[in-house]
């Protein structure tokens, strides 16, 4: 698939970076097939993202709620409209399976079809005052204008996660996306200009972090930014906006554990833990990437895990059947390599490898799907490896199992299997982390759930659902004397 040159939308206008100069985005399938380029944006180039937005801001907060709502409706419409193109663009620009972008389109939509919905929600209250003659309330309203920073990871569903709520809020926003992955961001621009968003409430910007990085986050007329990806960036950004007066949400790292009681139910706790850490290669902020497991199964787990990565399918997204595809870049796959041999070098034992295919050996970033048995002192039982690596360990009792949960710096997503409901509430009583499942994969959560981790996982702003509407609104209080 070739998609040639997208531009960026700035005031209303799909426009090329003053320069000219424009950045390359490759298939991660092929040895680096380009496949379209994007705007090379530099700081000359921020100014009038910002200018257009914050005249932005005042037109949409001038715009009434359902208005607003109607063209979010309008946008999850033509998502779906524009499916076939989407699933090509994501699977060919970041390697998804054709299944999993399917999944990332339509949950992208529902996110727009959620909040849209939302509109007629109350956006404040009424408050008792105790001055005679007083009518008080309290008004949710828009904090202006919105910087968003999204990952290569879910090219799609993240920038919705974000853009939805920001612009029910009634806020002006500015997207960064991914390097890696920009081109899917700038077509949901499209879409959103076609559903009849007005000038300057969006603007894109497509650009080396190197280069915009520090003006896009140091313009007079920002108020929030809100961002996901690297734990190493986001506490970055948390010191360098503090005191700032800039609202900041922070989405970043995990290392996420499944547990396996000795009581549960193998036969179904195997294929959604296999899923969990393999599905999307790996790179998921709620991938499954530690497993702990009770001593008196772990024969029977190690067991059915070797035979349920025998069934994996490593190929390129748009092969019938695939179950994973290629890590996102050359770059991604030699970090993950480096893991694994840093892993044994340390004395993990490699349980099983889904072995690839010659053509995958030949072209693309493909990684074996890996099964490692640690103990808890090794690199890999901290570090996020962010690709198709599952480490397990074992542990006698449940005491054990919730500390070994808790033995780490992140606090994003966790998950018991067990058929003891006085375990399964123990465990999401004890664990520290923002996501907890019983019998369910780490990853998974729906749009109108609180999304968001604990520790160096997050920041205290949860995304999606109605919580997700606390970062981009501020409240005001209004008390007005009738007699």
């Amino acid at each position: 698939m070739t998609i040639g040159l997208v531009k960026n939308l700035v005031n209303g206008e799909f426009v090329d970076a003053r320069s000219g100069t424009t950045l390359d985005v490759s298939d991660p399938a092929t040895n680096g097939e380009i496949i379209g380029q994007v705007p090379a944006m530099g700081p000359e180039d921020l100014d009038e993202v910002f200018r257009a937005a914050v005249e932005g801001a005042k037109t949409w907060k001038a715009t009434g709620h359902l208005e607003r709502g109607r063209i979010l409706l309008h946008t999850a419409s033509l998502i779906r409209e524009h499916a076939e193109e989407l699933i090509a663009t994501i699977v060919t620009e970041m390697g998804k399976t054709r299944a999993e972008a399917t999944g990332e389109v339509g949950k992208s939509a529902e996110f727009f079809e959620y909040y849209g919905g939302l509109a007629r929600l109350p956006f404040g209250e009424y408050l008792p005052d105790a001055r005679p003659g007083t009518f008080a309330s309290q008004i949710r309203e828009p904090i202006g204008v919105v910087l968003l920073i999204t990952p290569w990871n879910d090219p799609l569903l993240t920038p919705a996660r974000k853009l939805a709520p920001a612009l029910l809020a009634g806020n002006a926003v500015v997207l960064k996306p991914a390097s890696e992955t920009p081109i899917i961001a700038l077509k949901l621009a499209e879409i959103l200009h076609e559903a009849g968003l007005p000038a300057g409430v969006l603007g894109t910007v497509t650009g080396r972090g190197a280069d915009i990085g520090q003006k896009l986050t140091s313009h007079q007329g920002l108020r929030a930014v809100s961002f996901t990806g690297s734990t190493e960036i986001g506490i970055q950004l948390q010191k360098e906006l503090a005191g700032t007066g800039i609202r900041v949400q922070t989405e970043m790292g995990g290392k996420n554990a499944a547990v396996v009681l000795e009581d549960a139910d193998l036969d179904a706790a195997i294929p959604t833990i296999i899923a969990g850490a393999f599905a999307q290669a790996g790179q998921r902020c709620t991938a499954t990437s530690r497993l702990i497991v009770q001593r008196s199964v772990e024969t029977e787990v190690r067991s059915k895990l070797v035979a349920a990565m025998a069934g994996l399918k490593v190929a390129s997204g748009s092969t019938p059947g695939a179950s994973l595809g290629p890590v996102v870049s050359k770059k991604a796959q030699q970090q993950i390599q480096a893991h694994i041999s840093t892993a044994v070098g340390q004395g993990a034992e490699i349980i099983a490898t889904t072995p690839l295919g010659e053509e995958q050996r030949q072209t693309g970033a493909f990684v074996e799907p890996t099964l490692l048995g640690i103990s808890p002192d090794l690199d890999i039982w901290r570090d996020e490896v962010f690709g198709p690596v599952l480490a397990m360990t074992v542990v006698d009792t449940v005491e054990e199992a919730i500390n070994a949960v808790n033995d780490s710096a992140y606090g994003l997503s966790s998950a018991v299997f067990t058929k003891d409901l006085g375990q399964a509430f123990a465990f999401i009583n004890s664990v520290d982390t923002g996501q907890v499942s019983v019998n369910q994969p780490t990853t998974g959560w729906d749009i109108h759930h609180p999304f968001g981790g604990f520790k160096d996982s997050g920041s205290p702003f949860k995304e999606q659902g109605l919580e997700a509407l606390g970062f981009y609104t501020r409240i005001k209080t209004a008390a007005i004397r009738t007699q």
